[in-house]
């Protein structure tokens, strides 16, 4: 009998981070929201919400004691996605917090959007996705998304990004890097089209055979 995927939706003590969990629920995956490295390391996938400032984040996610678990995630082959400043912690730095080192899962760094726009980037925007994503599969076009962010990665690789978005600059909205995905913008709070594209994250999951 094949059994719902069980998603590790890390909880390193910083915002709300039930709401990525609820979404993933209603896609019928085992998701639960958890600073335990054991169900981290048990884990079908998993998942690294964040929100906040860059810096905040990661110095909660060593406190916590759950770096090495999540960069083990996100290096082992296991489907691993990335959400917000998620996917800014993937990233080698940040100029919001310089002297705080990222992840470095993607080579890159996050920089500030132009200040000719209004920051932070607090609502709906649109995606222009890279042929041949399946993060992007089965989404419409154009397809809107909810944004909340003055920072935006850019990866040294551009054939990692899945997605674009223009705010200011066009700067990476989504990446996909092997099994490793990630979202600037909260796919969680963007309607049908974000549950498609977190769909599109449960079903590229491996089967589990309950035993």
């Amino acid at each position: 009998m094949t059994a719902r995927p069980r998603i590790a939706v890390v909880d390193y003590g910083i915002g709300n981070l039930r709401s990525a969990e609820k979404a993933l629920q209603h896609l019928d995956a085992d998701a639960a929201l958890t600073s335990d490295v054991d169900v981290i390391e048990r884990a079908d996938a998993v998942v690294l919400p964040g929100v906040g400032a860059f810096g905040a984040c990661m110095n909660a996610l060593r406190a916590t004691g759950l770096e090495a678990a999540t960069r083990a995630a996100a290096t082992d082959g296991r489907p691993f996605l990335g959400i917000c400043i998620g996917m800014q912690m993937l990233f080698d730095g940040s100029d919001e917090t310089p002297d705080v080192e990222g992840l470095g899962i993607v080579p890159g760094r996050v920089t500030l959007l132009p200040r000719s726009v209004r920051l932070p980037q607090m609502g709906w925007n649109t995606l222009e996705i890279t042929s041949g994503s399946r993060l992007g599969a089965h989404l419409p076009d154009p397809a809107w998304l909810y944004f909340v962010h003055s920072f935006a990665p850019e990866p040294d690789d551009p054939g990692v990004v899945a997605a674009w978005c223009d705010y200011g600059r066009r700067f990476a909205a989504a990446v996909e890097a092997g099994p490793v995905w990630a979202t600037q913008f909260h796919p969680e709070k963007s309607g049908e089209v974000g549950m498609r594209m977190l769909a599109n994250f449960v079903e590229a999951i491996p089967n589990r055979v309950d035993a």
